[in-house]
C-alpha cells in the first residue's frame, strides 16, 4: 500500500475542529499557513501560559485515517479535521515513527516529526468518552497515545488529498515518540 494524505485542514481560530480545504500550504519553521498554531513559539493556549517563547514543536497535527476509523466504528461522529487535525494519512504508521522521522508530503513539503499529540479533555467536549478512546494500554500496561502525532515544517509547499506520503527515517538509532 502506497501511504497518502487523505484530507487537509485548518482554522484560522483556535476552535478544536479544523475546515477541510482543497489544500494548504506549508511554510518552512513556522505551520500551516492561515492556522492558529502557525508560528516558530507555541501557540497551544495552555503552552503560551507556560512559556510563550517555547520553540513551537507543535506546527502540524496528523492523524491517521485508521484511528477515525476505529472510533467511528465505536459510535464516535468524527472525520478528517474535526479532533483538529492538519493533515489526515492513510497507509502510514504514524504512532510508530521515531521521532526526527521525516514526511515527505505531495511533491515539496516535507514535516519533522516531533513527538506525539497529549489527548486533552476538549475531546470529552467535543464528544462524551472521545479522551478515553484515543488512550489505550499496552500490554505490559504502558499508556498509548492514539491521536497523532506532532510535526515542525522543514520544507515548505503545498498538500493536497491524495498526495503520496514518503517517510525518511533518521540515521542512528531510533528514539520512540513522547508527547509533546
Amino acid at each position: 500500500m502506497e501511504s497518502r494524505v487523505v484530507a487537509v485542514a485548518l482554522s484560522p481560530t483556535h476552535s478544536f475542529s479544523k475546515a477541510l480545504q482543497a489544500e494548504i500550504r506549508l511554510i518552512a519553521g513556522m505551520g500551516v499557513e492561515g492556522d492558529a498554531h502557525m508560528g516558530e513559539t507555541v501557540k497551544h493556549r495552555s503552552r503560551v501560559a507556560q512559556d510563550p517563547t517555547q520553540p513551537n514543536l507543535r506546527q502540524v497535527h496528523l492523524v491517521h485515517a485508521e484511528l477515525l476509523d476505529e472510533l467511528q466504528a465505536g459510535g464516535f461522529a468524527v472525520g478528517p479535521g474535526t479532533i483538529g487535525e492538519n493533515v489526515t494519512t492513510r497507509d502510514i504508521d504514524l504512532l510508530g515513527l521515531p521521532r526526527g522521522a521525516l514526511l515527505r508530503l505531495g511533491p515539496d513539503a516535507v514535516v519533522e516529526v516531533t513527538g506525539l499529540r497529549n489527548p486533552c479533555i476538549q475531546l470529552d467536549h467535543y464528544q462524551k468518552g472521545l479522551t478515553s478512546a484515543t488512550l489505550d494500554r499496552d500490554a505490559d500496561g504502558n499508556l498509548i497515545r492514539k491521536a497523532g502525532v506532532m510535526g515542525i515544517v522543514k520544507a515548505g509547499g503545498v498538500v493536497r488529498p491524495e498526495d503520496r506520503i514518503r517517510v525518511v527515517l533518521p540515521t542512528g538509532p531510533h528514539q520512540a515518540l513522547e508527547r509533546v
